[in-house]
């Protein structure tokens, strides 16, 4: 099974970055990659901040891109986006009204169990697991059983070195859910967003990997002033996962860089 896996949209209609960024035409490049692979993905995943601002507008206008994806596609939040707004723009995505309060959701109808884990926390930038989510988390895992598993969300569940965005990952709740990956041998993966970078870890013997951004990637200031937050236009890039023997990682750039050239 192949699975591409594409995060942090930002899309957005106006603002003083838009002409730079261009958010609805890097996502427009990274559908028609995503469509053009000789060797298509099963499946995609979007692991939050479809848009920048949470509006009606901008989740109609990125879901028109996200809608003409040949192969389904499966979202979360992400902090950036409006969890109402989020469930109208989407109504034939049953999924997004399974967990109630929170968008998280369990998808069991391919060779990888999915688990999607709802991590935002209203209106901060951080993301949280409170006692309901990881005791809605524990339930998932156990009902499972030794179905190799994917957890997607959109806060890393561990520091990457990258100060101004540590501050904001998974703050609260990241104890237990480490004790909760430790007790399950079957998660192949914890595949996450936020970063806008491609950054690989380890949480409990589980490989934690974060997606770069389809918008943006976060320039890369290690040991830097945690304050110092800013942006860089480097190629967008999706990751994606071939399960045959476990999940194995490839981080390709979005857009045409010509036939390759045999040697």
């Amino acid at each position: 099974m192949l699975i591409a896996q594409i995060s942090d949209l930002h899309f957005h209609l106006e603002g003083p970055h838009i002409d730079l960024i261009r958010p609805a035409e890097r996502l427009d490049a990274a559908v028609h990659t995503l469509n053009s692979l000789s060797t298509p993905p099963d499946l995609v995943l979007v692991t939050g901040d479809i848009a920048e601002n949470g509006s009606p507008e901008e989740y109609a206008a990125a879901g028109e891109l996200l809608m003409q994806l040949k192969m389904p596609w499966l979202p979360i939040p992400g902090n950036h986006d409006d969890a109402e707004n989020m469930r109208n723009a989407f109504p034939d995505m049953c999924c997004l009204r399974w967990g109630g309060q929170f968008m998280h959701y369990v998808i069991d109808e391919f060779p990888i169990r999915i688990i999607a884990l709802d991590t935002v926390v209203p209106g901060e930038p951080q993301g949280a697991l409170c006692p309901a989510r990881l005791e809605w988390l524990a339930e998932a895992l156990e009902t499972g059983g030794e179905k190799p598993t994917l957890i997607m969300m959109h806060h890393p569940p561990l520091d990457t070195g990258l100060r101004c965005m540590d501050q904001y990952a998974l703050m609260e709740g990241r104890d237990v859910f480490a004790e909760l990956i430790a007790q399950h041998s079957n998660i192949e993966r914890i595949v996450c967003g936020h970063m806008h970078r491609h950054i690989v870890g380890c949480l409990s013997r589980t490989v934690v990997a974060t997606c770069p951004g389809i918008a943006h990637q976060i320039a890369l200031e290690l040991e830097g002033d945690p304050a110092f937050l800013a942006f860089r236009l480097e190629p967008p890039a999706y990751l994606h996962w071939f399960g045959d023997n476990g999940l194995i990682t490839h981080h390709a750039y979005v857009g045409d860089y010509g036939e390759a050239v045999k040697y």
